[in-house]
């Protein structure tokens, strides 16, 4: 069993990452599905139309982020070799890209999240770029980043983008 304290993942010898592979598609829609449980909730659909609107939204995504971010690195996040989540990751000129980083629901805040942002604010040091992430303003993960030390920089529409800059570190 894991060791949990708030956001501290107390075993993050356990915490790993692969590339995703195509038998990872079923894993990454049911992440995805979790990020939208809440508000079809509300919708009068049937189980069937459900998944089948999920899955569109996911296809879209997955495709809009392949053209806007081609060398993008998406990875699998395991903990004890047991995939948890994912984190798709952007490496551009000037800074680290965010795309997406999910958990499924039952490993949030468990420090998964805060240990694989580390992992990125670590590699921003070293190679003096800026980490950025979109946030929807609603999103609760938008406390962790703050408490990161994320800055709001932008709104766009529902999105918020956030920044994380190592000089405002070391200030």
């Amino acid at each position: 069993m894991n060791s949990r304290c708030g956001e501290e993942f107390q075993n993050s010898s356990s915490i790993s990452y692969r590339p995703v592979d195509p038998d990872d598609a079923a894993f990454l829609l049911e992440i995805y599905a979790s990020t939208r449980a809440e508000e079809l909730a509300l919708v009068p659909w049937t189980a069937e139309q459900r998944q089948a609107f999920v899955s569109m939204q996911f296809t879209a995504q997955q495709e809009h982020y392949q053209k806007k971010y081609p060398t993008a690195r998406h990875e699998i996040i395991l903990v004890d070799y047991r995939p948890v989540g994912h984190l798709y990751v952007a490496r551009l000129e000037q800074e680290i890209r965010i795309v997406d980083l999910t958990l499924m629901p039952a490993e949030r805040n468990a420090g998964v999240g805060s240990f694989s942002l580390r992992r990125l604010l670590d590699e921003a040091v070293r190679t003096a770029k800026v980490v950025t992430i979109y946030v929807e303003n609603y999103n609760p993960s938008r406390r962790l980043f703050e408490r990161m030390g994320f800055t709001s920089v932008e709104q766009q529409e529902i999105y918020l983008l956030m920044a994380w800059t190592p000089n405002a570190v070391n200030e």
